[in-house]
């Protein structure tokens, strides 16, 4: 099973786009998963102008990589999210923040991922990996006491949002995969469930795999894979090591900053983390994941210019553990 590697452009877009091409070309990269900020894809000129779009496929061409996935997470966090606040005008382009007033915010924000999809279906993309937001994640540590009508109407929140937007995913025949991540809607397996359920599980909607989030969470990412086998439509590959447990260092991770040794759990290059990844690329295999494998490199330890290129060679040993084909399948059974 051929599965192309690319590299997630998310933490890279501080550089410009085509030297990130140049990159992930010279270190070995089939292609890319573009993230819509920085200049590396600007889905407002992507969608008003064929020229933007056209451009953006020679700069790939150009350093022969290909493209299956564009990501828009910053802009799909302020669909859902409460409050909406400083933190996500940060984040957001200034003509989705606007004046700030909250429900102003969402509801642009929930028109650029309505055209999120307009513009993969330009590119020749068929999947936007993104977030949703949460209009109760705050409710988590569930004091004050959180009735349980608040949670439904969080989910029933949920889906008055994102039907709209799906409904233009389905019109162009593009899929959304949200990724499972805390402060999103779905968040572990439980949350998951009643995600899918809130929208009959509409299949525009789907998950992206990213057991970085997982791991210290305690969750299983290889029974992910095999629990949600016909929603996984993007995986990323991205790495976390939870810390020794020396009775101070948290799950929650304490409000401290990335790489501060007293964190609980920290990201880290791929690879070099607690994910079990062979048990999870078998079980990719198992269900018949043939898309693309992409490296979300982050690991605020760590130069990214040895991690990248190190987190690609280790992925690619991975990727190789090719189920059997059906002839020796054929002969194994035989024997047994």
């Amino acid at each position: 099973m051929t599965r192309p590697i690319t590299l997630f452009t998310g933490q890279w877009a501080d550089l410009p786009f085509e030297e990130v091409c140049r990159l992930a070309a010279e270190w070995g990269y089939d292609g890319l998963e573009i993230a819509c900020w920085g200049d590396h894809f600007e889905v407002d000129k992507a969608v008003a102008d064929d020229s933007y779009v056209e451009r953006k496929l020679e700069t790939l061409a150009k350093y022969d990589l290909k493209v299956w996935t564009i990501s828009n997470h910053l802009v799909g966090q302020a669909v859902c999210d409460h409050p909406i606040d400083e933190r996500h005008k940060g984040i957001l382009p200034a003509r989705i923040w606007g004046d700030g007033e909250p429900e102003g915010v969402r509801r642009r924000a929930a028109e650029e991922i309505k055209d999120t999809a307009r513009a993969a279906a330009k590119l020749g993309v068929q999947t936007v990996v993104g977030f949703t937001g949460s209009s109760i994640w705050h409710t988590l540590a569930m004091f004050p006491p959180v009735p349980p009508s608040m949670i439904e109407a969080g989910y029933a929140d949920f889906a008055e949002r994102f039907n709209p937007i799906l409904d233009v995913f389905d019109e162009v025949g593009v899929r959304f995969a949200h990724e499972v991540h805390p402060s999103e809607i779905a968040y572990d397996y439980h949350t998951t469930v009643r995600t899918l359920e809130a929208i009959g599980n509409r299949p525009a909607f789907g998950l992206n795999w990213d057991p970085s989030h997982m791991v210290w969470q305690g969750l299983d990412p290889a029974g992910f894979i095999l629990d949600f086998a016909d929603k996984i439509y993007h995986v990323d590959c991205k790495d976390a090591r939870v810390a020794t447990r020396d009775g101070r260092r948290g799950r929650l991770a304490s409000h401290l900053a990335w790489a501060d040794p007293r964190r609980g759990w920290d990201f880290v290059s791929t690879g070099r983390g607690d994910v079990p990844w062979e048990e999870c690329f078998r079980a990719l295999n198992h269900i018949g994941y043939d898309g693309p494998i992409s490296i979300e490199w982050e690991d605020a330890g760590m130069d990214r210019l040895h991690g990248a290129p190190e987190s690609l060679a280790y992925i690619r040993s991975l990727n190789a553990i090719t189920p059997p084909d059906a002839a020796f399948d054929a002969a194994f059974s035989s024997e047994s």
